[in-house]
């Protein structure tokens, strides 16, 4: 049974920097669900697009795998076929609980507990970074990606869903406010928001849309859109 994410719920006289730790497992899909919106929609998604395109014996991966919640959709999505799915993730509460979710299914999986700019990726036709790339440090991240387009066959696809930023300052307030209506809707207290914003501050760094095409075009992908957006968090494909 899912645990209520009231991690922030308490005034705390110093706040640590946020971590997937033993307390976060305990009440991620919880908490993921109340704060990123059209959540479901893109995990699900991701697995409807990962069905479409898996190649035969190729590698599918989902790099910041957390739970499992992508690595399940694509398992559900590509069934049967001749598909090695790996999930990639450098927190080891998260690998262990995942290894519970994954036990029964009988696709093959893999799970990794590493960093993603470590992890050797090779013979990929789709990747997966969902909500991980923001994560990464800035000055890692166009190798990463170039790692993960110079290792995919051709007609393989990434996913990315990140939080962006954006270039308009009225914009960037107007969907800031909007994230943070979206929270409280969800049931979490003005003091909830601001100790996880500040928690996530310099962990969680976004980026403009802007950034993440061309990072994506540099890296030789050739088709990029934004096939889901609701306020400041964004899902892209790029198609190698």
């Amino acid at each position: 049974m899912t645990k209520h994410d009231t991690i922030y719920a308490q005034p705390q006289a110093s706040l640590a920097r946020f971590a997937f730790d033993e307390h976060v497992v305990e009440v991620f899909p919880d908490m993921i669900q109340r704060s990123v919106p059209g959540y479901a929609t893109i995990i699900a998604m991701t697995g409807v697009m990962a069905g479409r395109y898996a190649q035969t014996g190729s590698n599918c991966y989902d790099l910041g795998s957390s739970l499992g919640a992508s690595t399940l959709a694509m398992a559900r999505e590509i069934g049967e076929r001749d598909c090695h799915i790996i999930g990639v993730d450098n927190s080891p509460a998260m690998v262990a609980r995942c290894k519970d979710y994954i036990a029964d299914i009988p696709q093959s999986i893999e799970l990794r507990c590493e960093s993603i700019q470590d992890t050797h990726i090779s013979n990929a036709s789709v990747v997966v970074l969902n909500f991980t790339l923001q994560f990464v440090p800035a000055s890692e991240r166009a190798a990463l990606i170039q790692s993960i387009s110079d290792a995919m066959r051709p007609g393989g696809i990434l996913i990315l869903s990140e939080k962006i930023i954006f270039a308009d300052s009225h914009l960037q307030e107007l969907n800031t406010d909007l994230h943070h209506a979206f929270k409280r809707a969800n049931g979490y207290s003005e003091l909830e928001v601001a100790q996880k914003r500040s928690a996530l501050e310099d962990v969680l760094v976004p980026e403009t849309l802007a950034q993440h095409q061309q990072r994506l075009r540099n890296a030789g992908f050739s088709s990029i859109d934004v096939w889901f957006q609701c306020f400041n968090f964004a899902s892209l494909v790029a198609i190698k």
